[in-house]
């Protein structure tokens, strides 16, 4: 760098000079490319393994760009239990475009073997999942994806690069809401595409300028600040939900607690497996349905009633009428979302403070 400063510019620039006709000095217009997106590219790639990083301005964008390397009749199988929005772009925009969906048991590899036709062009999975915090097997899912000549595309939010890196295991693609752990602290949007074949590259690379939802220079900025302390923040994540699933398992007003890190977890060896850790999201289910969800929330201090995860503080959210109302009460109910679960995104403040403060909302 021309100046010797250790932090990359925020380049609030919508345009730039050129030398002649033709003659650009590497960039032209922001909606194509921008000097402080750039570096948070090359930073995503590099924290994923991967060749090539794109971002978006939201998961969201991030999600439609990555479906947007299907056409009309390909046919999608994605994992049964994953975010809300997700699941409405699949029902709400890409099935009346004329994608074809169908949904896989996430835990079975086998399932989503049956699920294979011959216009397979995609396997969508996220791992561990929203809200149930189900395990996927990667490696499994990737050998069915290469032998349908599919794409494996992971959404890897929950877990972080720090804790999953899915292009390792055999993934094709990498998606993540860079909102949650990766910005870190609740205080911009985005999304990010990591991937290395040149040929999806080059389309989804197309279509990112083309549908233009980038971020600016500003929000990329901020995705590069959170990311210098990502490690940190995600041990601390992860030790604090450890120790907070653990209390709650054992709560006689708990009916289950969902924490991959649990010997409980069906998953557990597989995720010991193919992560390094298992992040900072609980989901648990209380004992009084829907009254006791009402005044377990109202209870709280501490832990704030919000949308969204992966931020420094800790928040609580309602799945059933938050993050995944876009699904019916029925389809919900057939995914296994109750009405009395509840979702944690656990913070780094002190873990005594952390517990104090959920013991005091369930009763005690």
């Amino acid at each position: 760098m021309t100046t010797g400063a250790v932090t990359v510019p925020v380049y609030q620039t919508s345009t730039y000079q050129q030398d002649g006709i033709g003659k650009p000095r590497g960039y032209e217009y922001s909606r194509t490319g921008n000097p402080t997106r750039q570096a948070l590219e090359q930073a995503l790639a590099s924290l994923e393994g991967g060749r090539y990083g794109l971002a978006f301005a939201s998961g969201v964008a991030a999600t439609t760009a990555v479906f947007q390397l299907l056409r009309p009749g390909d046919q999608v199988v994605a994992g049964d239990d994953l975010y809300g929005g997700t699941y409405r772009l699949l029902e709400r925009v890409y099935r009346p475009w004329g994608l074809h969906v169908d949904y896989a048991d996430v835990t079975d590899p086998a399932a989503f073997a049956a699920s294979i036709k011959p216009n397979t062009r995609m396997i969508w999975i996220e791992t561990p999942t929203n809200p149930l915090l189900k395990i996927a097997d990667i490696a499994s899912l990737a050998t069915i994806a290469r032998k349908s000549k599919a794409l494996l595309v992971v959404d890897s939010t929950f877990a972080s690069p720090y804790f999953q890196r899915p292009l390792e295991l055999g993934a094709h693609i990498v998606v993540h809401s860079t909102t949650k752990y990766l910005g870190g602290h609740s205080d911009t949007i985005g999304g990010v595409v990591v991937l290395s074949e040149e040929e999806a590259y080059q389309q989804t690379k197309f279509y990112q300028n083309a549908a233009g939802a980038v971020p600016g220079p500003w929000d990329c900025w901020l995705i590069l600040r959170g990311i210098k302390t990502l490690a940190v923040r995600m041990r601390e994540h992860e030790r604090n939900a450890l120790h907070l699933a653990r209390l709650l398992e054992k709560h006689p007003k708990v009916e289950r607690v969902y924490y991959p890190g649990l010997e409980s977890h069906p998953q557990h060896k597989l995720a010991q497996r193919q992560m390094s850790g298992f992040s900072g999201m609980i989901s648990f289910e209380i004992a009084g349905g829907y009254p006791a969800v009402e005044q377990f929330v109202s209870r709280l201090k501490l832990f704030l009633l919000a949308e969204s995860l992966g931020g420094v503080e800790s928040l609580v959210c309602y799945p059933p009428k938050m993050t995944h109302s876009a699904l019916d009460p029925a389809e919900r109910k057939r995914r296994g979302i109750r009405d009395n679960l509840i979702r944690l995104s656990v913070g780094i403040e002190h873990i005594a403070d952390l517990e104090a403060d959920l013991l005091g909302a369930l009763g005690e």
